[in-house]
């Protein structure tokens, strides 16, 4: 079939339909209602010409890039654009002078955008400082990573952060049907015969991300022209499309840890199902199989301990399955030890106690091992009263000493581990009741 072209000026000929499709306006823009809804702050700065420094944090493809273009274009203010991934501190002392020879000779403000500005280290950040601070330019940076943890303070307080959000599915369907219609920049000239249901899928395999459903479409639109049943957008042409994982995981950004800490407090809220979404969601994104089985074994101390230690058990065995099979095989053995953990009487005890002893030992220092409980191997030690008066356990009833202290005399008789009643460990506390009764016998 002979491909319909799109005739757009020859400057715009070899541009990506993302690229032509981008928003002319607040009106075109399609998400980020909390920031750019009607009176909204943000909204309404633009509109007055009105800006500031800011960071734009979110998801691939939410309109970062586009949003800082809108305001300049709305301010008629000059838009540099850098990245921080090509450029460096030489790429910004230039962009600096040419801000300033516009603020003087042509009392134009500059917005100086920085893409991934999380790639740059915290020396090259702080270059920034001094020249948003006497307004030589407004510094817009984007960033798909937390800016908490990425950027420096002094930036951050120069800035403002604003969150923005993946695209719902009806926000991605608004923005697939504008470039089915749009017939200058988009492709509404094809006239393509793409099923309201198929587009569904297609919004759904970009995963809130709105360059990725305008990308797919492309691609899409390209397979239909070449193929001999129309312009009709079939399952299989879909399909071939869709053949790449698009889902969002990055394994050491933001999503990876939101959803790590998706499916521990899944398990800890013994909420089984939700604790199997959260690890096929990342199994589906390309996590490591290995690394969930390995917080899995953390999970188990941490938030089972003692009322289940099989819970232990069965996640180190997990571990050691997968590692012998491998995947696919290997993942359904984590995926049973996940959903055991979520499943098992839940007890922090040990995790709390643990935290308890550290800060003592840290807090008192190296306090002395009490004589009596002291190995005594040689005549020496003995003679200096090492494990003088030390009761055998074995050699007591119910093979217990009671009344027999082992903490350093400074620091006293502690208590660190309170057993829940939950689980076994509602038998240990039972049991530690009976010892402790002893114990006041035993005074």
């Amino acid at each position: 079939m002979k491909r319909i072209k799109n005739d757009n000026a020859a400057a715009e000929s070899f541009q990506p339909l993302a690229t032509r499709m981008r928003p002319k306006s607040l009106d075109e823009f399609s998400g980020q209602t909390h920031l750019l809804g009607p009176g909204k702050p943000l909204r309404r700065a633009i509109e007055q010409g009105i800006l500031h420094s800011m960071i734009l944090w979110g998801p691939p493809g939410t309109g970062k890039t586009t949003l800082a273009q809108l305001m300049a274009d709305k301010t008629q203010a000059r838009f540099e654009r850098l990245s921080a991934i090509f450029s460096g501190v030489k790429d910004i002392r230039k962009v600096v002078e040419e801000a300033k020879t516009a603020r003087k000779e042509n009392h134009q403000a500059t917005i100086l955008f920085i893409d991934e500005v999380h790639r740059f280290n915290k020396a090259q950040q702080d270059v920034f400082l001094p020249f948003v601070e006497d307004g030589t330019f407004i510094l817009i940076g984007a960033t798909t990573e937390n800016p908490s943890f990425e950027l420096n303070g002094a930036l951050l307080s120069r800035t403002r952060v604003y969150v923005l959000k993946r695209l719902s599915e009806e926000e991605l369907i608004t923005v697939l049907k504008a470039a089915l219609q749009d017939k200058e920049r988009g492709l509404g000239r094809l006239k393509l015969d793409f099923p309201d249901e198929l587009q569904r899928l297609l919004v759904r395999a970009a995963d809130g991300d709105a360059r990725q459903v305008l990308n797919l479409l492309e691609i899409l639109s390209d397979l239909v022209q070449d193929h001999d049943q129309g312009l009709i957008v079939t399952k299989e042409l879909l399909a071939e499309v869709m053949q790449v994982n698009l889902r969002r995981f990055d394994k050491q950004g933001e999503a990876f840890y939101d959803q790590i800490s998706a499916l521990h407090k899944s398990v800890r809220g013994s909420a089984p199902d939700a604790a199997l979404y959260w690890l096929c969601r990342m199994l589906d994104g390309g996590c490591d199989p290995l690394y969930i089985a390995r917080r899995a074994v953390r999970m188990a101390s941490e938030d089972i301990g003692l009322a289940d230690p099989r819970a232990l058990e069965l996640a180190i065995q997990a571990c050691e399955v997968y590692e012998r099979l491998g995947s696919p095989e290997g993942e359904l053995t984590i995926a049973q030890a996940v959903v055991y953990l979520a499943c098992a009487p839940k007890s922090n005890a040990i995790y709390t106690a643990f935290g308890a002893a550290m800060r003592d030992a840290k807090e008192h220092g190296s306090l002395e091992v009490p004589l009596h409980i002291r190995n005594a191997p040689t005549k020496l030690m003995k003679n200096l009263g090492y494990g003088k008066d030390y009761r055998y356990a074995h050699d007591e009833p119910d093979a217990y000493a009671a009344g027999e202290e082992y903490f350093p005399e400074e620091l006293a008789k502690q208590t660190y581990y309170h057993p829940v009643n939950r689980g076994l460990e509602s038998k240990i506390a039972e049991r530690l009741a009976y010892l402790r009764g002893l114990d006041k016998k035993g005074k």
